[in-house]
């Protein structure tokens, strides 16, 4: 157990001395940034994802006649 509270005490201490933070306004601005191109990929992944499915059903329906 006690090697357990030594563990969390020099994790807290090494974030708290040793890790330099973003200030608040970048850390906002790098939120927006990903959730911006996380919504882009996503859009064009269910892009191409639909013209897969389209192209793949018009061949079945293609191959059935």
């Amino acid at each position: 157990m006690a090697g357990i509270v030594n563990y969390i005490s020099e994790s807290y201490n090494e974030l708290k001395n040793h890790v330099t933070w973003t200030s608040w306004p970048e850390a906002q601005r790098l939120t927006i940034l990903v959730a911006v191109f996380s919504i882009i990929f996503s859009l064009a992944i269910w892009g191409v994802d639909t013209l897969f499915n389209t192209v793949i059903e018009g061949y079945f329906e293609w191959v059935k006649s």
